[in-house]
């Protein structure tokens, strides 16, 4: 006879342990899914960011090379400024009288130089006589002891600086007063 429990409650127990086994396999093929899944949402945001960190990176260059491209063009204009601005000061009233026309072709020159200056963002550094010495915009070409003035006042401007939108493009070159010479004090 054939007797319940013996033969079919062995296959019946493999037949838990089977189910088992499948029951975690599911679980385990879950896992690693989520772990690949995670893996690759990580992987596509870096990719995400890249190409953002790129894309602002590439319109800073475009940015820095409309604004500052020509820096070197405009560092080449400054003689030419500079020359300009020589001619029309050393120009006496008889010389005027005498060749106006002339002198005033020089000045027109020169403020359109300085108008297309402006145009492309260029702008002069025209420090005074009395005023502080500034590092980050003047250039000290000497130091002297001047009477009346104070250490590290302009004592002197030598040439306009020129600065190319927030850039220095070339410093103002200036005398600068060192501490003072008492006003008695001999001569030597």
């Amino acid at each position: 006879m054939f007797r319940a429990g013996t033969d079919n409650g062995a296959e019946g127990g493999d037949a838990q342990g089977d189910t088992a086994e499948a029951a975690g396999a599911p679980d385990a093929e879950m896992e690693t899914l989520r772990a690949e899944r995670d893996e690759l949402r990580d992987r596509f945001m870096r990719a995400l960011a890249d190409a953002e960190n790129a894309r602002k990176r590439s319109d800073r260059d475009r940015r820095e090379a409309e604004n500052y491209g020509g820096s070197k063009l405009s560092r080449d204009m400054l003689p030419i400024f500079d020359n300009l601005k020589r001619a029309v000061d050393s120009v006496t009233d008889e010389q005027r009288e005498a060749a106006g026309p002339l002198i005033e072709g020089v000045e027109l020159t020169m403020r359109e130089l300085i108008n297309v200056f402006s145009k492309h963002g260029i702008n002069r550094i025209s420090p005074q006589v009395g005023e502080k010495f500034d590092p980050q915009h003047h250039e000290a070409m000497f130091e002297a002891p001047v009477p009346d003035t104070r250490a590290g006042e302009i004592i002197q401007v030598m040439a306009e600086g020129f600065m190319l939108h927030d850039r220095l493009l070339r410093p103002a070159h200036v005398g600068v007063s060192s501490t003072p010479a008492p006003k008695d004090a001999p001569k030597t």
